[in-house]
């Protein structure tokens, strides 16, 4: 378990602006017409709509994505009840989780009521203002009371997350857990420690999904709650089991097949473990000490299955993997409640989740090799970025099923992709990207098929669709890496270039090679040895055909790849040069930046062709290239040679290219802010554009401008990078790529494949 200090804590909730949340502006506001239509006299308009629709706030405001978190403090995480004021820090990380997992705005609001009757009547009145109430750390039983009352009187989603989060979650896992050890649910029997709302909650969730209430044990502070007893609420009557003769924690968990604990720490013992029937579930639920330690389960009962609310240990059941993507569905199609129907879609789209191969991110935040369906892994991590199109989606689907919602979707794979980009881990145009790949799949060569991303890249992009990959090395190598990575290899050819059998294609790639350099003092047998190197055999499968697109570079050096892509694939032949670039997708556009590997300091001759080649791939991606050239002159102002190459650049574009958006040199800062560089310097050809291409004067700006996004966790999503200027389509990776990384270059490779077979196809008919 991480352990947290006080000062750490505190010093974290102190630096920098106090707090963890603040509000941003969505609209323009910079000027005076901005803020007439941001608020008087503009904002007139919409509320008048909205008086006629009342459901045109949806349209015209942040109420359909916008949640309250409110609280009176009354039930402070394991604190207790410290007061409305002194729970804010809570309501303040709750609104965090809402917006870094569903992309949901929040407010969170302390009320300073204790009375069920005044609170909600507080909550009532300002209602109007939110797509959603999630209720929090408010004690039992005031929170049934309240809960219950606000879903009659109001016509937005109400959910206390403390009773039905936990709920979602744990009813997910325990699902799963009997599918594990192959128990039948409606036979087990349950043991729930604490009669909370969460205990509750749970309880009636685990029924609704098939366990008996005849084999459920509840226990409160007191004991078993049986019919025996005089001194139970309405709420624990529901559960008074009819068994005689248990009393204790002890003999009520003896046989028994699920231990669920909502109570508090050290309560679970080793023996009543040892008691307990074969393959038992033990969901030790308290925070920040479980009922029992894992360790000190596990040691007891080697065969159980075991789940904490630690992220420290396995099969963690963590709120978080359900309230923002049960709010995410039910805002997204202006629901009027989350009914039972919309909880047990969240439950089954949760447990399916696990049993789906878990994404390459998951595996890396964990540090693992490979997260698979069983006994250490039956819940989604809380990280998996599938939960928000899986949960969301379904739960927004049963809203529509079963009549609470104002808003249908027609498109459910819109839907989801939406979802995708809401989040940034997709945007338009990798979805664009991914579509197109797909309708045109190629042939594509991974070099480095014995290192895990590579592999793991070429098997996602099969199953993506994108390509037919064909993987080089060793076969016994990667079969074996595979398989420790419970890779699917099925259809995926495998070249062992080394191999005695690729002999013969080895010499014939040796001989084409020869003939292709042999003024440049190459001889037969340099090529052949040459051949027994993997980006020289796979580029020369590129350029006889035998395959489409060719990906390497994430443990190749740089200098050696660019060496060997020159000799075999060569520069296309209107080219002197060739180059990279990355596309910077961000939430202010998407920009083009070159080059970014290749040309370390490009003179004129070599910027020039660097200009003309960044503006024909920003047309390959169906954009308009408008280019700035940056220097750290600002037209003219500085007269080094630095700044005067870049000047003669753009004065030769511009007479090449008459009708072509492109200026400098110039700062960066002026290349980006358009009415700032329309102001000072009006005659610019960029006037009244926004530019979207940048040309680095060198490879040091160039590279370092990506990365410094890249490093300092930005919202914008690098592809990179993207190779400009050879005759085939050759792909590098850059060093330290992700798998997600490498499939996006994939992509793009495989379209770059198919449009120089459509080139190739138009030419040939030309002729």
């Amino acid at each position: 378990m991480v352990k947290i200090s006080k000062e750490a804590a505190l010093q974290y909730h102190e630096s920098g602006r106090p707090g963890k949340i603040e509000v941003k502006p969505t609209k323009a506001y910079r000027t005076q017409t901005d803020l007439s239509l941001a608020y008087s006299p503009g904002v007139a308009y919409p509320c008048l709509e909205i008086q006629e629709n009342p459901d045109d706030a949806y349209k015209y405001t942040d109420k359909g994505n916008l949640v309250a978190v409110i609280s009176n403090g009354t039930a402070v995480l394991g604190l207790g009840d410290i007061g409305a004021l002194s729970g804010k820090p809570v309501m303040e990380g709750k609104g965090l989780l809402f917006k870094i997992y569903g992309g949901i705005d929040v407010f969170d609001i302390e009320v300073a009521e204790k009375d069920p009757e005044k609170f909600c009547e507080a909550v009532e009145r300002i209602a109007p203002t939110f797509g959603g109430i999630n209720l929090e750390d408010i004690k039992a039983p005031e929170c049934f009371y309240i809960e219950d009352r606000l879903k009659k009187t109001l016509d937005i989603p109400v959910m206390h997350d403390d009773q039905h989060g936990t709920a979602i979650i744990s009813a997910a896992g325990l699902k799963n857990a009997m599918e594990v050890i192959g128990k039948d649910i409606k036979k087990v029997k349950i043991v729930v420690n604490g009669a909370g709302a969460a205990a509750i909650s749970c309880t009636k969730l685990y029924m609704a999904i098939g366990a008996q209430k005849e084999n459920i044990v509840m226990l409160d502070s007191k004991g078993v709650i049986s019919v025996e007893r005089t001194d139970l609420n309405e709420q624990k009557k529901f559960f008074a089991t009819t068994r005689t003769g248990i009393h204790t924690l002890a003999e009520a968990v003896k046989d028994a097949d699920v231990f669920v604990g909502l109570s508090k720490g050290n309560v679970l013992s080793q023996d009543m473990v040892k008691s307990m029937a074969k393959d038992p579930v033990i969901f030790a639920l308290a925070n920040p000490v479980p009922e029992i330690s894992y360790e000190d389960a596990m040691a007891a009962r080697p065969d159980v299955l075991m789940s904490t609310g630690r992220t420290d240990y396995p099969n963690q059941i963590n709120n978080v993997i359900g309230f923002p993507y049960i709010f995410r569905g039910a805002l997204d199609v202006h629901a009027k409640a989350i009914n039972e129907e919309m909880k047990l879609a969240a439950v089954h789209a949760i447990a399916d989740l696990a049993k789906q191969p878990v994404p390459d991110v998951v595996n890396d935040v964990y540090k693992v090799n490979n997260l698979t369906f069983g006994r250490n892994y039956f819940i989604p991590k809380p990280v998996d970025p599938r939960l928000i199109t899986e949960v969301s989606s379904a739960v927004a689907k049963a809203a529509i099923e079963s009549g609470v919602a104002r808003k249908n979707i027609e498109d459910w794979d819109e839907y989801k992709r939406s979802l995708s980009v809401l989040l940034g881990q997709e945007t338009k145009l990798t979805q664009k990207l991914y579509a197109t790949a797909a309708a045109h799949p190629q042939r594509v060569v991974f070099a480095e098929a014995v290192h895990p991303t590579m592999l793991k890249a070429a098997v996602q992009a099969k199953a993506e669709g994108i390509c037919q990959p064909i993987l080089l090395g060793n076969d016994e190598v990667i079969t074996k890496l595979a398989a420790s990575l419970d890779l699917n290899l099925d259809g995926i050819e495998i070249v062992n270039l080394r191999h005695p059998s690729e002999q013969e294609r080895r010499e014939r790639y040796a001989r084409i090679l020869t003939e292709k350099r042999q003024r440049e003092g190459y001889t037969f047998q340099e090529a052949n040895d040459k051949m027994f190197e993997r980006n020289y055999f796979g580029m020369m499968m590129v350029e006889t055909g035998e395959a489409d697109a060719f990906i390497t570079g994430l443990y190749t050096k740089y200098s050696n790849t660019i060496k060997v892509v020159n000799e075999v694939i060569g520069i296309r032949p209107e080219y002197k040069h060739f180059g990279t670039m990355h596309i910077i997708n961000s939430p202010k556009g998407t920009y083009y930046i070159a080059d970014t590997m290749v040309n370390e300091n490009p003179d004129r001759e070599t910027l020039l062709d660097l200009s003309k080649l960044v503006a024909t791939a920003v047309r390959f991606f169906n954009e308009k290239p408008v280019i700035a050239m940056i220097s750290h002159s600002n037209f003219g102002s500085n007269t080094s040679d630095g700044a005067l190459k870049v000047k003669d650049t753009v004065a030769k574009m511009q007479e090449l290219y008459p009708d072509l958006p492109i200026d400098g040199e110039m700062l960066l800062s002026f290349a980006l802010d358009d009415e700032l560089r329309d102001e000072q310097y009006p005659f610019t050809r960029l006037k009244g554009k926004k530019v979207n291409t940048l040309v680095f004067p060198n490879l040091t700006s160039a590279r370092s401008s990506y990365k410094m996004l890249q490093m300092l966790g930005t919202d914008a999503e690098i592809i990179g990078p993207i190779q400009m200027g050879l005759n085939k389509p050759i792909h590098f990776i850059d060093f330290g790529a992700s798998v997600r990384d490498v499939v996006n270059i994939v992509a793009v490779a495989t379209i770059d494949a198919y449009v120089d077979k459509i080139k190739n196809k138009l030419s040939a008919i030309g002729k």
